[in-house]
């Protein structure tokens, strides 16, 4: 079963269809879109789906981060994300897009990968940039905006290199000659970053 629908008008609808169906104990993944629906399935087969609620009696009730909008969660970190990207020397707007792309903003999510928090940080690039809790949302915060400023440092400041590096690490894209890897779920995060990206830059002026 597949649900979608515009988070910020229904995302309490959408969940309670969920937790009513005959699907409610399966493991449920979703993803936000660069125009902001919200996705749900127990059947993840887009690459951009990550771990939203894991099956069993003791994950059925939603907690309050997920309960709320995409856009109640994403106001709940601006300070946060325009601190870091202050002290990173990075755009807030790109900040808040990765974040988007990521996590949707929910600082418990879990990828297939492995990868954790909001900016989804995988287990060596956290030990990698010191971040020992990944749930928290100011270290993991602090964490990935760090790993993304070195990759735009490294990649000279192309944006485009430095966010397919966020997705599939700094040595793809260097095996592929400093190109966006030819992976399916790089080639679709790129230009959904930027989207994202654009979209934060002129909400904010």
């Amino acid at each position: 079963m597949r649900v979608s629908g515009y988070i910020v008008a229904t995302a309490c609808a959408v969940w309670a269809l969920v937790l009513s169906s005959a699907v409610a104990r399966a493991d449920i993944y979703s993803f936000v879109d660069e125009g902001g629906v919200a996705h749900y399935t127990n059947v993840p087969d887009d690459v951009r789906f990550v771990l939203f609620q894991k099956a069993g009696p003791d994950r059925v009730e939603m907690t309050a981060a997920i309960a709320g909008s995409w856009k109640e969660r994403a106001s709940g970190y601006a300070g946060l994300i325009d601190r870091t990207a202050r002290r990173t020397e990075l755009q807030p707007a790109l900040l808040k897009a990765v974040i988007a792309a990521e996590s949707a903003f929910d600082p418990n999510a879990v990828s297939r990968a492995g990868a954790q928090g909001l900016m989804q940080l995988h287990p060596k690039t956290a030990k990698r940039f010191g971040v020992s809790n990944p749930f928290d949302p100011a270290a993991n915060v602090d964490g990935g905006a760090r790993y993304l400023h070195y990759l735009m440092l490294r990649f000279n400041n192309n944006l485009e290199l430095a966010l397919a590096a966020y997705n599939a690490g700094e040595e793809a894209v260097e095996r592929h000659g400093r190109h966006i890897p030819p992976y399916a779920e790089t080639q679709a995060y790129v230009p959904t970053v930027l989207r994202l990206y654009r979209r934060f830059l002129a909400q904010s002026g």
